[in-house]
């Protein structure tokens, strides 16, 4: 049976507005959160972005959901061994619920430091050396290490879980996908990709859990609905690499002219037919998923909540039920 969890988006909405949404969630019925880690919005309409860690820490007095991050890029922006030191505090604030799910990252995000952005195969090698790093620190073992990437000298982590933090491992392709399933304790994916699922269990990953995740605009008016979601979240259409390379918002806003509303109709759940809905998020543990999490576009998120727990999650939980 899948576990449906709320996706908190850190791009569009305020600290105190993902805290009281994760209040929210946690009333109707969501089993878990998940966050965005971004240093910068994928463009000026959605205009937020908050740090990931303390926004972790204030979770962790509001609610006693589990908490992922979805995802965090550990080889640039923040050295591993300062992610590990992170992870390690969001543990033992969460009393053992939180995950650390990773990933290759995006230039978006990642260079704003300056330094080159590495081609795809550069930034999985860096991922992996970084859980290297990251799960040797977490033993709370001193640790000197000098790799192709990156130089720690004794470090030791002091404050630290009962256990160590799970490593979710993010990855939207085949060599991504073997790589979580060689090196990471689940995986991160954000599309019913069942082939996907398959790759990642054949290459190690079993029967560990797959998380992932969509967004959808609920609303009253259907065709409202779709102009919030093409106004604040365009970039969800864009096709290929482009999330991964396009270092700056405005170019984001660029490429997004080339995304129409009628794309965005047929892409994204709009409007208030439980049907659709559940659908959508139902794909996922067709696919093999775990964990779900949704994420609503735009304002009316009280809305959302009332009709997630009064309709869809039901109607979800049903389906699961053998």
């Amino acid at each position: 049976m899948a576990r449906y969890g709320y996706f908190l988006s850190s791009e569009e909405f305020t600290p105190a507005e993902l805290l009281d949404q994760a209040r929210a969630a946690e009333q109707a019925g969501f089993e878990a959160l998940a966050i965005s880690d971004h240093f910068h919005p994928w463009n000026g309409e959605q205009g937020q972005s908050s740090f990931v860690w303390s926004m972790i820490g204030a979770l962790s007095q509001v609610t006693s959901l589990p908490v992922t991050t979805f995802v965090t890029c550990p080889t640039v922006r923040m050295h591993p061994a300062v992610n590990a030191q992170a992870a390690a505090t969001a543990g033992v604030l969460t009393q053992g619920r939180f995950r650390f799910g990773i990933g290759s990252g995006e230039a978006l995000n990642e260079h704003i430091l300056g330094d080159a952005w590495p081609t795809a195969d550069v930034r999985l090698d860096m991922l992996e050396e970084a859980v290297q790093v990251i799960r040797n620190l977490f033993t709370g073992e001193e640790l000197t290490h000098r790799g192709r990437h990156y130089t720690v000298e004794n470090a030791r982590l002091y404050t630290l879980p009962e256990q160590p933090v799970p490593l979710y491992v993010s990855g939207f392709g085949p060599k991504a996908a073997a790589l979580a399933g060689r090196i990471g304790d689940g995986f991160v994916t954000m599309a019913p990709d069942e082939e996907l699922v398959g790759q990642f269990r054949r290459a190690g990953g079993g029967r560990k859990p797959v998380l992932g995740g969509l967004k959808v605009c609920w609303g009253t008016d259907r065709q409202q609905a779709v102009k919030t979601a093409h106004r604040l979240w365009p970039n969800e259409q864009l096709p290929g690499e482009l999330a991964q390379v396009l270092p700056v918002p405005a170019h984001f806003e660029q490429a997004s002219t080339l995304v129409t509303e009628e794309m965005i109709s047929e892409g994204v759940v709009c409007g208030d037919d439980a049907a659709e809905h559940t659908d959508a998020v139902g794909a996922f543990a067709r696919a093999g998923f775990d964990e779900v999490y949704v994420n609503q576009i735009g304002p009316d998120q009280q809305g959302f909540f009332d009709f997630y727990r009064s309709t869809v999650l039901p109607r979800l939980r049903e389906e699961d039920t053998p």
